[in-house]
């Protein structure tokens, strides 16, 4: 279950603070620039892998799980929880 909770938050905080990066370059009138926000996602995405890696694989994404489990490298029996938790984070 532990893995479950860990695919939530970090799929919560990418989302949370690469739409905050948007809205704060939307506030400013383009002071943070694509550059920012793009660099913004990345910084979170590795903070997210080295945070919830070990615990989950830090897929982050639901696309990205079923790519494992097309390539036969997810169990199908976690494929739906991992999937859920994602999508209500």
């Amino acid at each position: 279950m532990k893995k479950y909770w860990a695919e939530f938050l970090g799929t919560y905080i990418l989302v949370f603070v690469g739409a905050g990066a948007i809205v704060i370059n939307s506030v400013t009138d383009g002071v943070v620039s694509h550059l920012g926000i793009g660099l913004t996602f990345g910084l979170v995405v590795m903070a997210m892998i080295y945070a919830i890696g070990d615990i989950s694989g830090a897929h982050i994404n639901p696309a990205v799980t079923i790519a494992f489990w097309v390539a036969k490298r997810f169990p199908a029996n976690q494929l739906f929880q991992y999937i859920s938790f994602q999508l209500l984070g």
